[in-house]
């Protein structure tokens, strides 16, 4: 959103952005030409398959005692219904916020996505602006998913640059 607002920004002003040495990149481009971010990702693809398997395990567990339930409701007082209904509404409750301690923002899953991927972005952003006081711009643009930037110049892409950048290292 912050980038859209920005984005919108620079277009009202067009008048001063002309005036103004600028560049466009493409981050997602350039976050996937860098093996260490590809590994992260591919790193929490599999933790984020094997959280979401125990979780669907737990969820199991709790659809298995709810069909049990169902089967053998008719023969059980109310007082054993009413014990079996809580049990199975607290094995939910645990089963939902095991969930969001592994999927939530403040996620086991969210935790090493940030402990992997910011050094990374750190890096790239470092080299982006290094890159644009290097070449004299006053303003990066970012193209990746971006639909409020109708066109750019090719001239004024850089992304190629960057990604030369880093692999200089």
């Amino acid at each position: 959103m912050k980038r859209l607002i920005l984005i919108v920004a620079v277009l009202l002003s067009a008048g001063a952005v002309s005036a103004q040495n600028y560049i466009i990149v493409n981050s997602e481009k350039i976050f996937k030409s860098v093996d260490a971010y590809n590994n992260a990702i591919e790193t929490l693809d599999s933790l984020a398959k094997q959280y979401q398997s125990q979780v669907d395990a737990r969820f199991a567990e709790v659809e298995s005692l709810y069909n049990t339930y169902q089967y053998q409701k008719a023969s059980l007082s109310s007082s054993t219904r009413q014990a079996r209904e809580n049990e199975i509404l607290a094995k939910e409750k645990e089963a939902q916020q095991y969930q969001e301690s592994l999927f939530g923002q403040e996620g086991t899953l969210m935790k090493k996505r940030l402990e992997m991927i910011t050094p990374i972005q750190k890096e790239i952003f470092a080299k982006i602006e290094t890159y644009a006081k290097e070449v004299g711009a006053d303003l990066v643009l970012d193209s990746s998913n971006n639909p409020t930037l109708l066109y750019n110049n090719p001239s004024v892409e850089r992304t190629q640059q960057i990604i030369d950048l880093l692999k200089q290292k």
